[in-house]
C-alpha cells in the first residue's frame, strides 16, 4: 500500500475514533418503559392490538459538542416483514430539545417547533405503537442521532431508510435504547 494511502487510512481512523470518544457519554432513556419493557400505552391500537398508541417518553443527555439538531427513530428489526418495521421517525429536532413527553409523537401530539415527522411503515407521519404477533418478544430500538447540521433538507417523500442514511452522514454520534415488547 502506498505511503499516502496508509496516512489517509490512519487520519480517517483517528477521525472516527475521536467522534466515537466524543459520543461515549451520549445516552437515551425512557421513563415509559418498566424494566426495559413497553407498557400497554405504547402498544398500537390497530392490527389486532388494543393499546393506547402513545409515543414513549424519551430523554437524552451527553450529546457531542457541536450538535445542531437530532434525528430520532424507533425501529423493530424483529417484525415479520423481511426488512423490519419503522414505528417512529423524526428529523430536525432542535438542538435545545433534550426530552419528548409521552404522547408527543402520537396523533394530536405536540412536537417541538421545526420537527419533521417522517412517514413510518404504516404510511402515517406519526408514532405507531408496537404490535408484535401474539407470543413473540420483539426488540424496539430507539436511536437518537446528534447531527452537525441544524436542518436536513429532505424531499417530502423521504423514507425512513433514506433519512437514516442522511442522518448517519451528518452524525456526530448516536445513542440507542432497546425496549422489549410482547403481547
Amino acid at each position: 500500500m502506498p505511503k499516502t494511502s496508509v496516512i489517509a487510512c490512519v487520519v480517517l481512523l483517528l477521525g472516527l475514533a475521536s467522534s466515537v470518544t466524543q459520543a461515549e457519554n451520549f445516552n437515551v432513556r425512557s421513563a415509559s418503559s418498566v424494566n426495559g419493557q413497553l407498557q400497554p400505552a405504547q402498544f398500537a391500537n390497530s392490527f389486532g392490538c388494543t393499546g393506547g398508541n402513545l409515543s414513549p417518553q424519551l430523554s437524552w443527555s451527553g450529546a457531542p459538542q457541536g450538535t445542531k439538531s437530532y434525528v430520532i427513530t424507533m425501529f423493530d428489526p424483529d417484525a415479520p416483514t423481511g426488512s423490519g418495521w419503522w414505528h417512529w421517525v423524526l428529523a430536525n429536532v432542535p438542538a435545545n430539545v433534550k426530552e419528548l413527553s409521552e404522547g408527543d409523537g402520537s396523533t394530536n401530539g405536540k412536537l417541538p417547533a421545526g420537527t419533521l415527522e417522517v412517514r413510518g411503515d404504516n404510511g402515517q407521519a406519526s408514532y405507531l405503537g408496537a404490535c408484535p404477533p401474539v407470543g413473540e418478544m420483539h426488540t424496539y430500538i430507539v436511536t437518537v442521532y446528534a447531527l452537525k447540521v441544524g436542518k436536513l433538507e429532505l424531499p417530502p417523500t423521504v423514507t425512513p431508510a433514506m433519512l437514516s442514511y442522511v442522518a448517519m452522514g451528518n452524525s456526530l454520534g448516536k445513542a440507542t435504547l432497546s425496549i422489549k415488547g410482547m403481547r
